[in-house]
């Protein structure tokens, strides 16, 4: 039975003959049947996975040198184009489209000689933080088949969770690869705004969509993020610097300076075990020789409503292109002009929640209220990349929770949009500002559900990220119950 701990443990059992791509493979489909219930995919490329391997196999054969993904079994988000492949943003109004080209985060992936094994569920067109708004139905925490995996990329994360890939894409607007790693008990990454090309994402916000990173290993992620990283003449926000090259991290030695919102630690949504468990690692750390202090940040209540504001503008403009004239779905229904053909078409096709927020958007951008609403959340979001550049001054890393309770039930929170949407109360700040952002997974709750740490760096220094997150994962896990009375 083939068991994967880290894509070079992999390599190595390549190397050695213990264990082929083709066999691996099959121990992954396998997988993904068994789990089936989980919902996590959408789509499953069994023949074409099989084929591939079976090609790498013999590439192998020939003592070709092994590329940086030999071989390595991923799952991509649905809403990430794959050519030839079925993209449906987990939507109806897409149902049956297929891509036309690869997303350059997917070519990167084939040239690295990776195997893609499938598409994942996710909250339509990447808008939830439950993965309950799908048009393919929820998807199911593995740990607790009651409890949503977060959202949006809901399905990406329990793949990896459930050991049906090694490592998944998902994307992040407000937090949707950060926020499920932190239900699943994973890694996932949400690096710096423009570090991964977004060409072939499907957009819901363009100025904070940015492809991420599921794992169960930093190394791991971080060996991904290399691959899929750099500039792109498909993509003009995409920096231009070359690709990450991480071969000088993991510095041990190195003491950081760390600061914590004490604003976010005590704030009243958070839980109090989560709580205790982080303000427990910031005094281990403090012990240890980093320096870890507070610092003032008086503008968390604004994050949130800032936040929905910009990103259904942005939405209400880029899902304005799914119109049922020139792909995807078309109504049926006898229509008496273009207008009742649009407004049929777009009501079949959109779930509630995707109608909610581009009605949002819209109203936002709309005469008399564009400056009472748009031009006010765009100031914020100005304070806000102010702030943060100003603390990055002083401090290598700010520490906060990735979310203020651990998984939630099926359900819980569906009839409460504000509870839902405060869900993101911790995450969003780092797509507002661009900066590169970690869940890392240190804690277990009494309750019986991980909880993670989220670590936040300056722009472009995904290379501190990394390095701090391993000595969070070397020195400061701890899967033992943090009693709330501690």
């Amino acid at each position: 039975m083939f068991l994967f701990n880290s894509i070079d443990e992999y390599h190595q059992q390549l190397i050695q003959g213990n264990t082929s791509c083709e066999a691996v493979i099959t121990h992954y489909l396998q997988q993904i049947d068994k789990h089936k219930e989980l919902n996590a995919f959408v789509n499953i490329y069994k023949e074409e996975a099989l084929k591939r391997a079976a090609a790498l196999d013999e590439k192998r054969k020939q003592r070709e040198p092994l590329k940086k993904l030999h071989g390595v079994v991923v799952a991509i988000k649905d809403v990430i184009c794959h050519k030839d492949h079925e993209v449906t943003a987990s939507s109806n109004i897409l149902k049956g489209f297929k891509s036309i080209y690869n997303a350059t985060s997917v070519q990167k992936l084939l040239d690295e000689d990776a195997i893609i094994i499938g598409s994942c569920n996710c909250d339509e067109f990447a808008m939830g933080s439950s993965n309950e708004n799908s048009s393919y139905g929820p998807v199911l925490n593995a740990f607790d088949t009651t409890k949503v995996p977060g959202g949006s990329s809901g399905g990406s994360a329990v793949a990896v969770q459930a050991g049906m890939c090694m490592v998944s894409l998902g994307s992040d607007t407000g937090g949707s690869v950060r926020q499920p790693a932190d239900f699943c008990g994973i890694v996932g990454i949400k690096p710096t705004y423009g570090r991964i090309s977004r060409y072939g994402l499907i957009a819901y916000a363009s100025s904070f969509d940015q492809i991420g990173v599921f794992g169960n290993t930093i190394e791991d992620v971080e060996k991904t993020l290399e691959v899929i990283s750099g500039p792109d003449d498909f993509d003009s926000t995409a920096i231009q610097q070359g690709s990450l090259n991480f071969s000088s991290s993991n510095n041990k030695e190195k003491k950081y300076r760390i600061a914590y919102f004490k604003e976010a630690i005590e704030h009243e949504s958070l839980d109090k075990e989560i709580s205790n468990g982080i303000n427990k690692t910031l005094e281990q750390l403090k012990n240890n020789g980093n320096t870890v202090q507070a610092v003032e940040f008086d503008l968390l209540d604004y994050v949130v409503p800032a936040y929905y504001v910009l990103t259904t503008a942005e939405a209400s403009s880029n899902l304005s292109r799914f119109d049922g004239v020139r792909y995807g779905h078309r109504t049926k229904e006898a229509v008496t002009d273009l207008v009742d053909f649009y407004k049929r078409t777009r009501s079949e096709g959109f779930g509630k929640e995707v109608q909610k927020r581009i009605l949002l958007g819209t109203f936002v951008l709309s005469a008399g209220y564009y400056d009472a609403y748009y031009s006010k959340a765009q100031k914020v979001r100005r304070l806000l990349t102010d702030k943060i550049a100003a603390i990055f001054k002083e401090y290598d890393a700010i520490v906060l929770p990735t979310s203020p309770t651990t998984a939630f039930k099926l359900g819980e929170k569906t009839d409460d949009p504000i509870a839902m949407y405060l869900a993101d109360i911790y995450t969003v700040f780092a797509n507002l500002t661009g900066v590169p952002a970690i869940s890392v997974p240190l804690y277990k709750h009494s309750n019986g559900m991980p909880f993670g740490l989220q670590v936040i760096t300056n722009k472009q220094d995904e290379l501190t990220l990394l390095e701090f997150s391993k000595v969070l994962m070397q020195h400061y896990k701890s899967y033992q119950h943090l009693a709330t009375n501690e």
